[in-house]
């Protein structure tokens, strides 16, 4: 191979690549332009309307009934599982809840706080479950719609060993299931 050769070779392979380059670009699909409207027809043209995120919780949800009732927590006294005058006007803003949502089933949560014995903790927080479901129940929301469990003094929301903690620990929350 001599010197002359080379380069016009590459001189020919460089021809050969940017003519292939711009044969290809020009193949390149060119946007279609429709023809004008006839004279006096009407245009009508759909939009949608722009979709708004909800402002605030999805209704029928653990959340919409955190947001919509009094709460989702009562308290107990010591070695207690009555509902109070404060507990039943909260106990019948999630009735008023449940009747909005017939569809919706809820689970209610009996808890005690550390002092007593596991066995005598899940018969008091199963008590305390069972207290606010009856009472929801006499408000006029079917049994089967809720359910109990007693986690006793095995999760407690409050950790110390102290009155304002027991205090916090002795409750029955209900938590929607579907």
């Amino acid at each position: 191979m001599t010197k002359e050769t080379v380069p016009v070779n590459h001189k020919i392979f460089t021809a050969l690549l940017l003519t292939s380059g711009l044969a290809l670009a020009g193949c390149a699909t060119k946007p279609k332009e429709l023809p004008p409207q006839p004279s006096g027809a009407a245009t009508t043209t759909t939009t949608t309307p722009p979709v708004s995120q909800p402002m605030g919780p999805v209704p029928g949800t653990q959340a919409d009934f955190v947001a919509s009732v009094l709460g989702d927590t009562i308290l107990f006294d010591t070695d207690r599982y009555n509902i109070d005058s404060e507990d039943q006007g909260l106990l019948q803003s999630q009735a008023q809840w449940l009747a909005r949502y017939p569809g919706k089933r809820v689970s209610i949560e009996g808890h005690c706080d550390e002092r007593g014995t596991r066995d005598y903790n899940l018969a008091l927080g199963e008590r305390r479950a069972n207290a606010a479901k009856n009472y929801l129940v006499s408000l006029g929301i079917d049994a089967s719609r809720i359910t109990t469990i007693s986690y006793g003094k095995e999760r407690p929301v409050a950790l110390g060993s102290d009155e304002s903690s027991w205090a916090r620990n002795r409750r029955a929350i209900t938590i929607t299931v579907q």
